[in-house]
C-alpha cells in the first residue's frame, strides 16, 4: 500500500510537510505555514489529524484495520452474526469519524461513547491486546512516523478501561 501521505507530501526529504507554504489547508480556513519537519497553523503546532494526513488518510487506515480485525483469529467472533452492507458501512463511518474527531479534525462524532458502544460484548484484555497488534500492523503498513504512531497508540491504550469488561 505504501506511504498513505505520499500524495500530499511536498518534500521528499520532509514527510511532515503536508501543505504548500502560504496556502489554504484542507483542515482549517486559516493560512497554513510549512516549515521543514513541522506544520503550523497561525503559529500553533499541527493537530494529529493534520499530521496523519487528514480525513482521507484516516479513512484509508480504517479501511485496512477493520478487515484485519474481522479476520483475526481471536477477534473474528465479534463479527460472526450476519451484517448488512449498511451496518458495515455505518461501523466504518463511525470509526473514521471517531478517530478524526479525537485527532483534532473538523469531524463531529455522533456515535455513542466507547463504554456504551462496547457494553455487553465481553471484551477481554487479551482481545484488546489483539486489537492493539492489528492496529500496529496497520500503522506499519502505512508507515506512520514514530511521533504520530506514539500518539495514536497512547490514545488507543487510554480507551482500554472504557472497552474491556472482563
Amino acid at each position: 500500500m505504501g506511504d498513505f501521505r505520499a500524495t500530499t507530501t511536498i518534500h521528499k526529504e520532509c514527510p511532515p510537510c503536508v501543505v504548500r507554504p502560504g496556502t489554504k489547508s484542507d483542515f482549517s480556513t486559516s493560512t497554513a505555514d510549512t516549515r521543514c519537519g513541522e506544520l503550523t497553523v497561525e503559529g500553533k503546532p499541527a493537530s494529529l489529524y493534520a499530521r496523519l494526513g487528514g480525513y482521507d488518510a484516516i479513512a484509508a487506515v480504517v479501511d485496512d484495520l477493520l478487515p484485519r480485525l474481522r479476520s483475526d483469529v481471536l477477534l473474528s467472533r465479534f463479527w460472526t452474526s450476519p451484517r448488512s452492507v449498511d451496518t458495515l458501512n455505518r461501523e466504518r463511518q463511525l470509526a473514521v469519524d471517531f478517530i478524526a474527531a479525537a485527532a483534532g479534525g473538523p469531524t463531529i462524532y455522533l456515535g455513542r461513547d466507547m463504554k456504551l458502544s462496547h457494553a455487553g460484548m465481553g471484551i477481554t484484555k487479551a482481545d484488546y491486546a489483539a486489537f492493539m497488534r492489528c492496529l500496529s500492523v496497520t500503522l506499519d503498513t502505512f508507515k506512520v512516523p514514530e511521533a504520530e504512531r506514539s500518539e495514536v497508540v497512547a490514545f488507543t491504550a487510554s480507551l482500554e478501561s472504557e472497552i474491556v469488561e472482563a
